[in-house]
């Protein structure tokens, strides 16, 4: 696809970085739907009932992702599902979570990146895959995805617009379990080489040790 038209997005392994996949993104809406658990207790003498409140449900968020390996024509395009197949992967359970006496284990947890939006800490609770074009011996080269994700980490969300939170024309960006900072200069300026900047930007003593929970400021390159 031509340069510009479709905003990268990245889905990361949390326990392992290096496990990451990216597609190119361009939502019609981002939704992310979330539901409440409350009983009614009916109490005498009342027009209404007494409500308990019985705790909160995961969000879940749900999007279309799109992958296309026909950059430099369909004759060179290679199978796009080396690609989503990473993806997949990420619904299979762990070989490092499996219990030694139950055999049991859990898929991964993921963060899904996209522009400067704060991560959104998850598992993939369902994938739908549809091939969309094919080159003329049936190697599937583009494929489309509607992927669930189910909450799993209790977050909270900083503003869109670089220059609503932070100083100076800056945003926040909390660190989770296993960001690094390469990635998240990758994540946030589509560029891994500027995380200098964001050393430079939070005067950190060593850029490779980051703490889970540390706040960040993002500075914007305009």
């Amino acid at each position: 696809m031509p340069s510009g038209q479709l905003e990268e997005a990245t889905i990361i392994d949390v326990d392992n970085t290096s496990n990451m996949v990216r597609c190119l993104f361009r939502p019609k809406e981002l939704t992310f739907s979330k539901q409440n658990t409350w009983s009614a207790k009916p109490v005498k003498g009342t027009n209404l009932p007494k409500l308990e409140f019985g705790g909160g449900g995961a969000m879940q968020l749900q999007m279309e992702l799109f992958f296309d390996t026909t950059e430099r024509g369909i004759e060179n395009a290679t199978d796009v599902r080396a690609t989503t197949k990473t993806l997949w992967k990420m619904m299979l359970i762990k070989p490092s979570t499996k219990n030694p006496e139950t055999r049991k284990g859990v898929p991964p947890k993921v963060q899904f990146q996209w522009g400067r939006m704060l991560s959104f800490t998850a598992i993939i609770q369902q994938i739908n895959q549809r091939f969309t074009l094919f080159k003329p011996d049936g190697t599937p080269v583009r494929a489309t995805l509607n992927v669930t994700f189910q909450q799993c980490a209790d977050e909270e969300y900083v503003p869109q617009n670089p220059t609503s939170a932070g100083s100076g024309g800056y945003k926040v960006r909390q660190v989770k379990e296993g960001d690094i900072i390469d990635v998240i200069a990758y994540q946030e300026y589509g560029d891994a080489k500027l995380w200098r900047l964001l050393a430079d930007a939070n005067n950190l003593e060593d850029p490779m040790k980051l703490r889970p929970g540390q706040i960040l400021s993002i500075p914007s390159l305009i």
